[in-house]
């Protein structure tokens, strides 16, 4: 006679419900240290995913309260972090950052510190490097036309109108320049 997944000792799905379930708590920490674990995360983030799972207000409060107080999180660190790894890795400027700050949940107060940390001659010099690369793929394209382009690019970026502009139209002059000494120095182009 066949026997059943609970004669044979149970399958994983019937064991799991022999066990006692966690209490909200013990829920709530295992969620955090487990989001934790893969990557920083803020406060706010945090909050969110114990209330897609239903872990009571108070229970979160207190848990996330537990988490800061050991160090665990640490809205500070994550929003100057951030900055300084966005901003490095993928060029943006201080009011993308802002941006992407806000939306994980980080006080303005504190992505206010964190953009601050920007160094505006190196957020500058970022913009410059961010038209550098893009440059050669906008030849043969009117002057107009590029400096739409570019701009457009920095501006998604975050940077200032007036940056932008200024980088680009700063770039297409040292660009037009080089061509010109490099059309004296070989005649035959």
């Amino acid at each position: 006679m066949a026997r059943g997944p609970q004669e044979r000792g149970g399958s994983s799905e019937s064991r799991a419900s022999q066990e006692p379930p966690l209490d909200p708590e013990e829920r709530a920490r295992a969620l955090c240290l487990r989001l934790l674990t893969g990557a920083p995360r803020t406060r706010r983030q945090l909050a969110d995913a114990m209330r897609k799972r239903e872990i009571p207000d108070e229970v979160a409060e207190h848990v996330l309260e537990r988490f800061q107080d050991a160090g665990l999180i640490d809205d500070q660190a994550f929003a100057n972090a951030w900055v300084e790894s966005r901003h490095r890795g993928r060029g943006l400027a201080g009011r993308a950052l802002a941006r992407e700050l806000h939306h994980r949940g980080v006080d303005a107060d504190l992505v206010s510190e964190a953009v601050g940390l920007l160094d505006p001659e190196q957020e500058e010099e970022t913009a410059r490097e961010l038209v550098q690369r893009r440059l050669p793929g906008t030849r043969g394209l009117d002057r107009d036309k590029r400096i739409r382009r570019l701009a457009g690019m920095l501006a998604r970026k975050g940077y200032s109108e007036g940056l932008a502009l200024r980088v680009v139209r700063d770039a297409l002059r040292e660009e037009a320049e080089t061509d010109t000494e490099e059309g004296e120095e070989e005649p035959w182009l």
